[in-house]
């Protein structure tokens, strides 16, 4: 029982992740903070639904229906679909209406709904529509760049385009760098130093906040209130 999540990275500079999963006998999972927004998909008793999922800026419950399917295109910082002004999603969703199992209803058309296989062309195709954009500042801060504008704007900007300030996502990313690790075996105390951390309490704070789970928690998963899909950041965080 809990959940079963495949995911993979994808080459396309829109999307950071794709990802899909499928609830065996779970209600509920602990939602990891994310800096990314997702458009997700799920099918559960023969009814297909879709929704906007804004960055989350802190772990929370979320409820799960049991033995569902759904699928999920987690899209790149400094996307974002100019419609929606994201700063509308953060923490919370917005559903997408007259979704079947074969198509979703976008900008006044019928879409094929996408899947785990085909998402870079559903979401080539978002663009060409103009349903998403990006604003190129975000991808170049944190390829390392310095912007020629002031770092008033550099901040306005990052806030708009992504819904969260470089400081939120400097810590989120770090977070789930550390849960990760700690999954995988690494010492606690050796997660601080690798990673910048004070010292363990400040690993500790910062995991129970954003991961919702205990350094011992995250070494013995949780089947009944399983995580969500937690890998470790492709892009970098802000420096």
């Amino acid at each position: 029982m809990g959940l079963e999540i495949e995911s993979r990275p994808s080459e396309l500079p829109y999307v950071e992740r794709v990802w899909r999963s499928r609830s065996v006998e779970v209600g509920r999972m602990v939602s990891v903070a994310a800096s990314h927004w997702e458009l997700v998909f799920w099918e559960h008793e023969g009814n297909v639904q879709a929704a906007v999922l804004g960055p989350e800026p802190r772990a929370c419950l979320a409820p799960v229906p049991r033995d569902a399917t759904f699928f999920g295109i987690s899209f790149a910082l400094g996307t974002s679909m100019p419609h929606v002004p994201i700063s509308r999603l953060v923490g919370g969703s917005a559903e997408i209406p007259d979704v079947s199992r074969h198509s979703v209803w976008l900008k006044g058309s019928a879409w094929h709904v996408p899947d785990y296989d085909n998402a870079e062309a559903f979401v080539r195709r978002m663009v060409r529509e103009g349903i998403v954009d990006c604003d190129p500042i975000v991808p170049a801060v944190l390829a390392g760049a310095t912007p020629d504008v002031s770092e008033r704007t550099l901040q306005r900007r990052f806030v708009a385009a992504t819904g969260l300030t470089q400081g939120a996502i400097r810590q989120i990313h770090r977070a789930r760098e550390a849960a990760v690790l700690i999954q995988e075996g690494v010492p606690a105390l050796e997660v601080v130093h690798r990673l910048g951390y004070f010292d363990q309490p400040h690993l500790a704070r910062s995991l129970t906040r954003f991961i919702g789970r205990t350094a011992t928690q995250l070494s013995t998963p949780d089947r009944a209130e399983p995580l969500s899909l937690l890998y470790k950041p492709s892009s970098p965080a802000p420096a």
